[in-house]
């Protein structure tokens, strides 16, 4: 298995599958991502913990409505590295599908990793495996998802 990069962004599910699974090559930023592809070229994708049905059904349908299907709830590890990408660039417009603004990290070579348990933060941070092996455990809501 390849290094890991030190650096992580964490990204709620569904969207982290979609860096490394389903296409998602630019992710969208509030904040400002200047130089972010200088200081790291390379980065793991940390799944968040977090994720509320209505943050997955409205991915879901926009995933569905550019073709890609979204996993069932239940199945998304959550709490931990995924995988990582190369941060080729910064844009602030794109016709890219996946971009809405105001930043983009424009991703590339996304790569999986098996699950590792590593507690999440805001921007760019330093993850560290957690003692804990195992992803979050699936809410109620998700088992049932239909």
């Amino acid at each position: 298995m390849n290094k890991l990069p030190v650096k992580a962004l964490s990204i709620k599910q569904p969207w982290a599958w979609a860096i490394i699974h389903g296409g998602k090559s630019v992710e969208n930023r509030t904040w400002p991502v200047a130089n972010a592809s200088a200081k790291h070229e390379s980065i793991a994708i940390h799944a968040s913990k977090g994720m509320t049905r209505d943050e997955y059904e409205g991915a879901a349908a926009f995933m569905r409505s550019i073709g890609v299907e979204c996993p069932p709830p239940d199945q998304l590890l959550r709490g931990g590295v995924i995988g990582s990408c190369h941060i080729k660039g910064v844009v602030k417009h794109s016709e890219n599908p996946w971009f809405s603004g105001p930043m983009g990290l424009v991703l590339e070579n996304p790569k999986s990793c098996n699950f590792i348990s590593s507690k999440g933060a805001l921007g760019f941070f330093d993850w560290q495996q957690s003692e804990q092996s195992t992803p979050a455990k699936p809410l109620k809501w998700m088992v049932e998802y239909q």
